[in-house]
């Protein structure tokens, strides 16, 4: 069995509360938590993003609960809608963080990351390469301020999604 096909049976096995080559029996974990998005349907507005955020296990639905609640907070006319498989928020008609819930934290993404200032220090995979975010693992790493001021810096400059002509 070569390298990677025993590290990605290892990660099977660990999403199905299996036993790993450590002995150890992972704890059984909801679709959401598996490491990839939910199974969330794609839906606008806010009760989605809240029936979202209510199906997830704690810790990651308490730290979901505190970023909704800044984000509404800190941006006035905000859009939420589920997209993906995690809850995106935006003002203007366009998108400016996302937050998903994934095993032992929640990342919080914010699309043009690397246009606020001081830049997350969070590079997640697959999300585009201006995005920066941060994972948070417990309400206990929640940096109000520092959080708001990124919601408030990504809100003046949404992304507007679309193919460019």
């Amino acid at each position: 069995m070569t390298r990677s096909s025993h590290q990605s049976t290892k990660r099977v096995a660990c999403r199905q509360g299996k036993k790993t080559a450590q002995g150890n029996t992972p704890a059984k974990l909801l679709v959401a938590m598996t490491g990839k998005a939910s199974a969330a349907k794609t839906a606008t507005g806010a009760e989605p993003v809240f029936a979202y955020i209510a199906s997830l296990p704690q810790p990651q639905r308490g730290i979901a609960e505190r970023i909704d609640a800044l984000a509404a907070k800190s941006l006035p006319d905000l859009q939420r809608a589920v997209k993906w498989g995690m809850a995106y928020y935006g003002v203007n008609g366009g998108w400016c963080f996302s937050s998903g819930a994934f095993v032992g934290h929640v990342k919080l993404m914010f699309i043009r990351g690397t246009e606020i200032k001081p830049e997350p220090p969070v590079t997640p995979i697959g999300m585009g390469k201006s995005t920066r975010g941060v994972a948070l693992a417990s309400v206990d790493d929640f940096d109000e301020r520092q959080l708001a001021s990124w919601m408030k810096q990504a809100a003046t400059m949404p992304f507007v999604g679309g193919k460019k002509r």
